[in-house]
C-alpha cells in the first residue's frame, strides 16, 4: 500500500514539474514575442509600412510569403512549442504568424 501511495505521489510530482516547465517555455516565448513585436514595429516604421498583427496559423491556411523578415526560434526542449515568423507578402504588407513546432531537442 505504501508503494502505491509513493508511486502516486511521485507521478503527481512529475506531472507538476512538467507543467511548470511548459509554463516556463511559454513565458520565455512571450518575452521573445514582445521583443520581436518591438523590433518589427521599428522595422515597419523604417520601411514606411504598418506594424504586423500576430495571427495564429490554422491548417490549410494559404500563405503569401515573399520575404521572411524575422523568426522567433522554438525553445530547446523535447516538446511541441510555439514559434513565430514575420514575413512580407506580395502586397508588401508585414504579417506575423504564430504556430507550433517540435522544439530543438538536445540529447
Amino acid at each position: 500500500m505504501k508503494f502505491i501511495i509513493t508511486l502516486a505521489f511521485a507521478s503527481t510530482l512529475a506531472i507538476s514539474f512538467s507543467a511548470l516547465a511548459d509554463v516556463g517555455v511559454d513565458k520565455a516565448f512571450e518575452k521573445k514575442m514582445i521583443a520581436n513585436a518591438k523590433a518589427m514595429e521599428a522595422y515597419a516604421v523604417s520601411q514606411g509600412k504598418s506594424a504586423p498583427v500576430a495571427k495564429h496559423y490554422t491548417y490549410g491556411m494559404k500563405l503569401d510569403v515573399v520575404k521572411i523578415i524575422s523568426v522567433v526560434q522554438p525553445a530547446n526542449v523535447c516538446a511541441v512549442v510555439p514559434a513565430a515568423m514575420t514575413y512580407e507578402d506580395t502586397q508588401g504588407q508585414l504579417n506575423t504568424l504564430k504556430y507550433t513546432v517540435a522544439g530543438h531537442c538536445k540529447k
